[in-house]
């Protein structure tokens, strides 16, 4: 390699490393964007729009039915935009609408019944879930499922756990009365739980022993970069014995999809719960640079990483999208209940402001989940 080569070899690695993350972030965009997309046409509504990314088009063409299929500038987010609309965030337009002729009017978004618009919006979501759950139980099906007794095999000396008592060979059958099953699930209910005095149930020589440790808040690296979590100290047995991989038919396969979907939907809702509640810290929360280092690092264990990290992904804009903040689709499920409440809907003064709201807290966020990026990087 001579130095005359540096110069294309930069841009060639910024490609291949921004690759990965664009190839998740527009599959689990269209996803979202296609659950609208599929209920709208089913409904009669007219697409206008679906774009992939916001901004300046770059790409595109027309279909047969007049929806104008772009690939924009900005490649974070995207937006499907229906007759009517005002702006991708779904605004409805009032005088564009009540100009329109009713057979027109009939194709837009606002032309639909309450019940008709909430399937449109909420369709978005429930396709990140259905996409999460293909995905896992694609992964079950194919690679298997393996479960990792939770036995104990190694414990850091001066740790919690060492000062709990807690023994090679322990196993642990439950924490604060949840049963365990497999030491993944250890390692998750502790990580939530930092300055918590846990009671855990373990099984030792035949007999139930109960032993209280409380998680220390460790700093760990993962993909996004360094994080605070909750740790007591313990290692799982690495004995083939207590190392089990499962390959379940195809009912199993969507069955063990739903079980591990729903653990992460619990999982994100506790750690929403508990940091309102100021019990843990905003650590986990990352942005665009967080899910860029995240992609990346699945990108070099291979695709199964790879679509496993865009199945976690779906499940968090689908659950982030159920917010009730105006211009997410929460936001919007929100205001059709208040209109189905009141028995018409709010003025479009108050629906304006609403939006406006909206768009700063998810400016915030951003803004946010950015800092908290950068502030892991630079402690990296």
């Amino acid at each position: 390699m001579n130095a005359a080569s540096l110069p294309l070899l930069a841009p060639l690695t910024a490609i291949l490393y921004v690759a990965p993350v664009l190839a998740v972030l527009a599959v689990v965009v269209c996803v979202h964007e296609f659950g609208h997309f599929i209920i709208a046409r089913w409904r009669g509504v007219s697409v206008k729009v679906f774009s992939f990314g916001m901004g300046r088009e770059l790409i595109g063409f027309t279909d047969r039915r007049g929806t104008r299929w772009r690939i924009s500038v900005a490649p974070i987010g995207g937006y499907v935009r229906f007759l009517g609309d005002a702006d991708p965030a779904s605004a409805t337009s009032g005088e564009a609408v009540a100009e329109l002729p009713p057979e027109e009017r009939a194709k837009t978004l606002a032309g639909q019944p309450i019940w008709a618009r909430a399937a449109i919006v909420a369709a978005g979501p429930i396709a990140n879930f259905l996409f999460a759950i293909l995905v896992f139980a694609g992964l079950a099906y194919f690679l298997g499922e393996t479960i990792m007794q939770p036995r104990v095999e190694k414990i850091l000396p001066g740790s919690p756990a060492e000062q709990a008592g807690f023994q090679k060979g322990d196993l642990i059958r439950s924490i604060d009365g949840a049963p365990i099953s497999n030491f993944a699930e250890v390692i998750r209910f502790v990580a939530l739980r930092p300055g918590e005095k846990l009671d855990f149930v373990v099984e030792r020589d035949g007999r139930e022993v109960t032993l209280a440790a409380t998680p220390a808040l460790t700093a760990v690296d993962m993909p996004t970069g360094k994080q605070r979590i909750g740790r007591i100290g313990l290692g799982a047995s690495t004995d083939p014995k207590d190392l089990m991989t499962i390959y379940p038919n195809p009912l199993q396969a969507v069955w063990l999809g739903l079980e591990q979907s729903g653990t992460l939907i619990s999982l994100n809702a506790e750690y929403v719960w508990r940091l309102g509640a100021g019990r843990v810290t905003a650590d986990q929360l990352s942005g665009p640079i967080g899910i860029t280092q995240a992609s990346h690092a699945a990108a070099s264990a291979g695709l199964p990483a790879l679509l496993g990290l865009a199945a976690m992904l779906s499940l968090s804009l689908g659950l982030m999208n159920l917010l009730p903040v105006p211009m997410l689709d929460g936001g919007h499920l929100l205001l059709y209940a208040v209109e189905a409440g009141r028995g018409r809907p709010l003025s479009r003064r108050a629906q304006e402001f609403s939006l406006k709201v909206g768009l700063s807290i998810v400016g915030a966020l951003m803004l946010f989940v950015t800092l908290n990026d950068l502030r892991h990087l630079w402690s990296a």
